[in-house]
């Protein structure tokens, strides 16, 4: 795997003045693995993305993505954030939002037009977003509209598809959707692709290793290796209880940094880098996933 590696981190650490997210992590992403990224809030999930994506430096070790140091607006990388609904009286169109992904990032001149024309034309039909490509972005529905970020960020043909939270603020049917295409276009292609989540449970089936972040330490291996009571117990220092109910993984008992903690204590963290804490922000104390 280490000889062909679309992304490799090497005694890889992330600091933020006195706090650690997490060091001495090695990791090797193979051409067309899928690796689900899973963790409390504040594990640095989302700065893992950064990192990737050429806006966060390491506090120390390296990164590679593609055999080179990630940079801003790379064409190796494709970027699919949390699905974020636009206002209703937005007057960007679908396909404005797929172009974008061609030349969003780029100063002057972009591709000729009819060559970025269709290549946009042939982003949207890959995700079976024709019908509504020229409909104003404020009259989609989430889902819609999610399709369309996916057709953007595999635009410029990626080798790493980073996916940040994607399914947030989906219902099931659009979770489903979503993740089949993502699923689909690593499977056709070759991509790898890294999908940061709280809830494994909708990519379980795509899964084929898990990096699992928790207070500075981390874990990698299959769902099997890592999803268990004994190595979740390990990570988190307390008794973290892994059931499998219908085919469904819940994890129990495993502190939430924004959420508090077994005791129902609040902690406060000096960054809180990851922005999933709205799924279930109603909960202090233990919580699981289902």
């Amino acid at each position: 795997m280490a000889e062909t590696a679309t992304v490799r981190l090497r005694n890889a650490a992330l600091r933020f003045g006195d706090r650690e997210l997490w060091g001495g992590l090695d990791l090797d992403v193979a051409p067309g693995e899928f690796l689900a990224v899973l963790g409390p809030n504040g594990s640095g999930k989302t700065s893992l993305v950064k990192v990737l994506l050429g806006l966060q430096r390491l506090s120390s070790g390296t990164v590679e993505v593609c055999g080179r140091t990630p940079q801003r607006g790379s064409t190796h990388v494709g970027y699919v954030p949390q699905q974020k609904s636009f206002d209703r009286d937005v007057a960007l169109r679908g396909r404005d939002l797929v172009r974008l992904g061609l030349d969003g990032h780029r100063w002057g001149i972009g591709l000729p037009s009819r060559t970025a024309r269709q290549r946009v034309d042939q982003a949207i039909s890959a995700v079976g977003a024709d019908s509504y490509a020229d409909a104003p972005l404020g009259k989609l529905s989430g889902g819609e509209q999610q399709r369309l970020r996916i057709a953007q960020a595999l635009l410029g043909d990626p080798s790493v598809l980073l996916c940040d939270e994607p399914l947030l603020s989906l219902d099931l049917h659009h979770q489903q959707a979503t993740s089949a295409l993502i699923d689909e276009r690593r499977r056709a292609t070759g991509t790898s692709v890294l999908f940061v989540t709280h809830d494994i449970n909708p990519i379980l089936p795509m899964v084929d290793r898990v990096l699992y972040l928790a207070g500075t330490k981390w874990a990698i291996g299959t769902p099997d290796e890592v999803m268990t009571s004994e190595r979740l117990s390990e990570l988190y220092g307390t008794q973290v209880d892994v059931l499998r109910v219908r085919g469904r993984i819940v994890v129990i008992g495993a502190p939430d940094a924004a959420h508090g903690d077994l005791d129902g204590s609040h902690h406060h963290h000096p960054v809180d880098d990851d922005h999933d804490h709205d799924h279930d922000s109603s909960t202090a104390g233990p919580h699981s996933w289902v």
